[in-house]
């Protein structure tokens, strides 16, 4: 199941969690997706501002395995 989260503080406590394996980010034209797999569900954020999307990637925790998809 997937959930899709509004507040960027939100989805970074989520992204602390122990739970949380992998992120994989999504950039389209409009838009960024930042999709954060726990063992439950896989969380999801869709950003539209660039310049917030690389604020976002820069505070994720560095044990967490990241990969940008195209």
């Amino acid at each position: 199941m997937k959930d899709v989260q509004q507040q960027y503080k939100e989805f970074l406590l989520t992204a602390r969690r122990k739970d949380a394996k992998s992120v994989k980010i999504k950039k389209n034209r409009e838009n960024t997706k930042f999709k954060v797999r726990c063992s439950r569900f896989l969380y999801t954020l869709v950003v539209a501002d660039k310049d917030k999307a690389d604020k976002l990637k820069q505070s994720l925790p560095p044990g967490l395995q990241v990969k940008e998809l195209k």
